[in-house]
């Protein structure tokens, strides 16, 4: 559906606003960003992975909460679920 497709757009772009303090790139960039969809309105769930496995990532929980935060501040998402893949 073009609105899903739409939103997912936006959201994206957003993410890219999303920049790995280690690397300076944004996570969609650097390929973090597995998945966006669309679970009902409102809400979305985004995949993402790490470079390295989550306990060993030092920015693992800020870049998840960014993650969370950028997703939620676009129109039309009230609630973005993330859901973290490891990298192995």
């Amino acid at each position: 559906m073009a609105v899903d497709d739409d939103l997912i757009g936006a959201i994206m772009d957003k993410l890219r606003e999303v920049i790995d303090p280690e690397v300076g790139l944004s996570v969609v960039d650097m390929g973090l960003i597995k998945d966006v969809s669309i679970v009902s309105e409102g809400k979305v769930k985004i995949r993402m992975s790490l470079t390295v496995p989550s306990f060993m990532c030092p920015l693992a929980r800020y870049l998840i909460l960014s993650v969370k935060k950028a997703a939620e501040s676009v129109p039309g998402v009230k609630e973005a679920e993330i859901e973290l893949i490891e990298p192995y």
